[in-house]
């Protein structure tokens, strides 16, 4: 909920408060002018050693390139792009993945940026960090596509450049760089995001598709057997002209998709080689790739949108194994929701078949995902993500467009459980499932311990206002915030409405809480449960945070000035509870 709305529900509360309690606002309004001449000084001893943690933590975010982590992120499978770091600005340069050829990828800074853009029809940039391994790891395929490009594609030429994030912030914030490597392409001054294969293959063919026809000609039997050996998926319209209106629907179409090559043909032998019958009625169009079900024939009307959805729900293949290069295809399909297989490489013979069955019945609807969970480099880190572990297997449906809802499937790796658990999830008949540590057995401390299992009890107990970090336990920001949010929670330990609460949020998760960024700090009012939780926007120091819950906690609250004991360490400190309702 915006937080305009959050103030407005907040404001009318209190104005149905005056209406049936009028003394007690009145006196609400004394204890606020008590609130300004309040001495808090207090709370500034010993407080943080000027460390700013007023900016939060994005996983992949903008706020701090320099002290970013790598780790799992969809991100990191969505953009594939990968550069290296150079420090001069000439074409000659070789950046800092060494036996690399860069010749031909210029490196923009902010005094070149503006200038190489205007004077360039096309140019796709990649803002990276030096310190970034998928930025390495594309570097080659980055420097092979940019030579061939040099040349021309057609009659255009295009230039591949990069930005150093690193060094160029004010770059890198005017294009909302949330992470690494993030990849445009301009034409005329003009971007928008690169979302492709890693690849050189996949970063000419897409720009070719953005600037070219959209579709190519097939007039001989030997272009056609070479497209149908060197290519994974093809589309092929068997058109009745070369030109017309049957060819600019098909050409609209293949604007709209990035991952598959669109070709056309009048030839009766090429429509052949293609599976197609030399007398079918025109125009027909038929998707070829090289996994089961190689042959995939269109009919549908023949219009764009109607092409376009054909490609989009048959391109991939009835299981698709998670990689980074299928990973962009996976994550933009629209079709939303998917089932992933969690096992092991070595059992992929034992459930695949079965696997493979039900996502036969399910084409078109869901996209059915086999994740390696022994994979370190992309299994692993995703079956983190859902939760899941041991040795599998373990069916999860997920929700792309819901909020990014996990459901499980709780019952034997059968064919008929799966089934009848796909159809389910189509027609939303499946309770969520949400991550959880287990409850701790002793949970005493001044900061609570919040997981998935208990977060109703603690956070939203009706009669207490709650303060929650959300944090990750690699986060530098939450590291930071620790002895500060812990100070906070001593000083307000004997103050029974109010509960200072912390929880993991990379193993944790509940629809009520949910975290942009680490660490998020949120505030569930008592009595108001219901309602979205206040984000606090408070600077992070004790101070700050506690003015922020007196201002907003439905329990009035106020602190007394330790005394000199108490600041010595032999007692501690104490606090009131003004009961002004």
């Amino acid at each position: 909920m915006p937080s305009r709305l959050i103030l407005l529900l907040s404001l009318s509360s209190l104005l149905l408060l005056s209406i049936i309690v009028t003394p007690a606002v009145c006196k609400t309004s004394a204890a606020a002018v008590d609130d300004d001449d309040e001495d808090l000084s207090f709370l500034e001893d010993g407080d943080d050693e000027a460390a700013d943690h007023s900016s939060p933590h994005h996983y992949g975010g903008e706020d701090d390139f320099s002290d970013q982590e790598e780790s799992y992120d969809d991100d990191d499978f969505e953009v594939p792009s990968n550069f290296d770091h150079g420090d001069g600005g000439n074409e000659d340069e070789v950046g800092f993945n060494s036996g690399v050829d860069e010749k031909d990828v210029v490196v923009l800074k902010e005094g070149n940026f503006s200038d190489f853009i205007e004077s360039n029809k096309y140019v796709m940039v990649e803002f990276y960090a030096p310190w970034c391994g998928h930025c390495q790891s594309l570097a080659p395929e980055y420097a092979a596509a940019a030579t061939e490009l040099k040349a021309g594609a057609g009659n255009e030429k295009v230039a591949l450049a990069k930005v150093d994030a690193t060094e160029e912030n004010e770059l890198a914030e005017q294009y909302e760089v949330q992470g690494f490597p993030t990849v445009l392409f301009f034409i005329d001054g003009e971007h928008k995001p690169y979302n492709g294969q890693r690849s050189k293959d996949a970063i000419v063919t897409w720009i070719k598709k953005k600037i070219g026809p959209g579709v190519a000609n097939i007039t001989t039997l030997d272009d056609a057997e070479r497209i149908l050996t060197s290519e994974d998926k093809v589309v092929l319209g068997f058109l009745n002209s070369l030109v017309g209106p049957e060819s600019d629907e098909l050409a609209a179409a293949s604007k709209l998709d990035d991952a598959v090559n669109f070709y056309q043909t009048v030839s009766p032998d090429v429509a052949k080689l293609f599976h197609l019958e030399p007398n079918a009625k025109r125009p027909a169009v038929v998707l070829l790739k090289k996994v089961a079900e190689k042959v995939t024939t269109f009919d549908g009307e023949f219009t764009k949108s109607a092409i376009v959805e054909f490609v989009s729900a048959n391109k991939l293949p009835l299981v698709t194994t998670f990689t980074r290069e299928s990973a962009p295809q996976i994550f933009e399909s629209p079709i939303n929701k998917q089932l992933l297989l969690f096992a092991k490489s070595s059992d992929s013979e034992k459930f695949l078949p079965t696997y493979q069955e039900v996502a036969k019945l399910f084409k078109g609807k869901l996209i059915f995902v086999y994740v390696e969970m022994d994979n370190e480099d992309t299994g692993k880190p995703v079956a983190e993500y859902f939760g899941v572990d041991g040795d599998g297997p373990k069916v999860i449906a997920f929700a792309a467009n819901d909020e990014g809802k996990k459901y499980i499937l709780d019952k034997e790796f059968t064919l008929d459980n799966i089934k009848v658990f796909a159809s389910d999830f189509l027609e939303d008949k499946l309770k969520p499932f949400y991550k959880s540590d287990p409850i701790p057995e002793m949970n005493d401390g001044d900061v609570k311990i919040v997981v998935g299992n208990n977060f109703d009890e603690i956070v939203l107990d009706d009669s207490k206002d709650v303060l929650l970090e959300i944090y990750a336990p690699w986060c530098g920001h939450c590291q930071s915030l620790e002895p500060t949010y812990n100070k906070l929670a001593k000083h307000l330990r004997d103050v029974e409405s109010i509960v200072i609460a912390k929880m993991d949020g990379t193993t944790n998760e509940h629809p009520r809480a949910r975290a942009e960024g680490f660490p998020t700090l949120l505030f569930f009012p008592a009595g108001n449960k219901s309602s979205d939780p206040i984000p606090v926007e408070a600077e992070r120091t004790v101070k700050a945070l506690y003015k922020f819950l007196k201002k907003h906690a439905s329990i009035p609250i106020k602190l007394q000035k330790p005394t000199s004991d108490a600041k010595e360490g032999t007692a501690s400190s104490t606090a009131d509870v003004k009961d002004e309702l």
